[in-house]
């Protein structure tokens, strides 16, 4: 099973989010991605995420987190003991979400939603300073991410199968080139059908 958490004004139409489900479909492997929208309170986020895999057990749940969804990802991965793929992932989001506190849209739909003042207490209650099994995480980090600096993931995930990628973008535009290494990270293997 692969939950997809994607990031910060983002939503599963995210080019990755949709890129992932679509050859979990083409190797007839639909009913095991899950790609909701996320709330934009972290607390609320990671209940629904939870909520979501509850009763999966560990050893066959992946989740992958892209940007705001990587550091998701790790705490969800530390709480629950699975495997994570971390896609540009946030490190401290704290420190650059801050300045985002207040009413924004949505990239995919142009809906407007609030980010409170509160969120930036709820992200730091979901910080976690060093992975645990860096064996258990996958990071696939950009040089060229405008956002959110590689240096920050490659010292945060160190120990972790790596890949790092020359120049890109924070939306890592090539991803369809690294799908197959993620899924197989993953466990997710088979024919196209």
């Amino acid at each position: 099973m692969i939950l997809y958490l994607h990031g910060f004004r983002s939503s599963p139409q995210s080019m990755k989010a949709r890129l992932t489900g679509e050859r979990m479909a083409q190797l007839g492997r639909s009913a095991e991605f899950i790609c909701p929208q996320l709330p934009a309170s972290p607390k609320l986020a990671m209940e629904l995420a939870l909520k979501l895999v509850d009763g999966i057990p560990p050893d066959e749940l992946t989740i992958i987190g892209s940007s705001l969804g990587g550091y998701y990802a790790t705490w969800m991965a530390e709480k629950l003991g699975c495997r994570a793929v971390l896609l540009n992932p946030a490190v401290v989001p704290m420190l650059d979400l801050d300045q985002h506190v207040g009413v924004t849209t949505a990239y995919h739909s142009d809906e407007p939603f609030e980010f409170k003042p509160e969120y930036i207490e709820e992200l730091r209650a979901l910080a976690v300073p060093q992975v645990s099994q860096p064996e258990r995480y996958f990071l696939v980090a950009c040089t060229g991410d405008e956002v959110l600096d590689y240096r920050d993931m490659v010292a945060h995930y160190a120990g972790a199968k790596q890949k790092v990628v020359q120049g890109s973008d924070h939306a890592i535009s090539a991803y369809a080139g690294y799908l197959g290494e993620v899924l197989e990270f993953c466990g997710v293997t088979g024919e196209i059908q």
